[in-house]
């Protein structure tokens, strides 16, 4: 929903109504009203209102919410510091590729997707960036204090989640994802690697008091996740791909299981190991064959009208 929230910035800091703004930008005013409802704007015109704003490639979703371009930037700043200490502490043998990639970048999206999970979470974010969180990260007295904030206490442990889920989602989900002979890239589980953070957030140990909607927020993106993982598994079996892991455990296990079990992958523990559904699946493939094959060959032997199952020879008990 980046449009409507770029018009409302720019409404915002030109200080404008929708009629100037769309003089100024030779549009009809009716044309505004329909990026401010979320229809398609050009990368040239977006470019043109991040100009007219100066908020550069700042998400405008961000700075929304946020509160102040201001603000935005030192939440920025937090968030990296978070990330990059996070990061350090991760045990998996995995990269947590969203807490690294592009984080330097105004544009990289863990700024928005952090403080959106908060907000999702049912945490009011503070309409000015809290005064005891903008120090010099480089203090180290300075840095110990702002773990007190709950805030910063609830990203640094969404972070340490993501860690172990990205860890496992690296271990057992991506590899079939983005295998080329599935062509995945149009179906849902193409995104599900952007569910990560969310998934993360969904499985932290926290003071409900705290996060009143946690309980809907963790329902939501379990069963959405969920679904991604039974359709990707469908996929796999189809294609014959063995499974190391079970998928479903990326929505339902802990962080800290999965955590372990990538960890475990990373130093070759598992590099050996097939999930049972890939036998079953044998099995049953096996089965259907012999259902079609069996009775060609009885109609060619000439038994097959003559033919009776005697049930008593099957039972276990015999």
């Amino acid at each position: 929903m980046t449009t409507p929230s770029l018009i409302q910035l720019t409404l915002d800091t030109l200080r404008c109504t929708q009629r100037d703004l769309a003089a100024k930008l030779g549009v009809s005013p009716a044309q505004v009203s329909k990026w401010k409802k979320g229809e398609y704007m050009s990368i040239e015109m977006s470019q043109r209102l991040r100009a007219l704003t100066g908020i550069g490639d700042i998400d405008p979703d961000f700075i929304l919410l946020a509160g102040t371009m201001e603000d935005a930037k030192k939440w920025q700043l937090l968030i990296r510091h978070l990330a990059d200490t996070a990061v350090h502490s991760a045990e998996t043998g995995y990269e947590t590729v969203p807490l690294t990639e592009d984080i330097q970048e105004d544009s990289c999206p863990i700024f928005f997707d952090t403080l959106k999970a908060l907000q999702d979470m049912g945490i009011e974010i503070p309409s000015q960036y809290p005064e005891e969180l903008d120090i010099n990260f480089q203090n180290d007295e300075q840095e110990e204090l702002i773990y007190k904030n709950n805030i910063v206490f609830i990203i640094n442990e969404i972070f340490n989640s993501l860690n172990n889920v990205y860890g496992f989602y690296s271990a057992f989900v991506s590899g079939i994802i983005y295998d080329e002979d599935l062509d995945l890239i149009d179906t849902p589980v193409w995104e599900l690697e952007n569910d990560m953070l969310r998934l993360a957030a969904s499985k932290i140990e926290i003071d409900k008091d705290l996060t009143p909607e946690f309980i809907r927020f963790k329902w939501t993106i379990e069963t959405e996740v969920a679904k991604k993982l039974s359709l990707l598994k469908e996929y796999a079996f189809k294609s014959c791909i063995p499974l190391k892991a079970e998928l479903l455990d990326l929505a339902y296990a802990s962080h800290d299981e999965l955590g372990r079990e990538a960890d475990a992958h990373s130093l070759g523990f598992t590099r050996n190991k097939i999930h049972p559904d890939i036998y079953l699946n044998e099995l049953l493939t096996g089965m259907r064959v012999i259902h079609q094959v069996l009775p060609v060959i009885m109609k060619k032997l000439d038994i097959y009208e003559d033919f009776k199952i005697d049930t008593s020879e099957l039972s276990a008990e015999r």
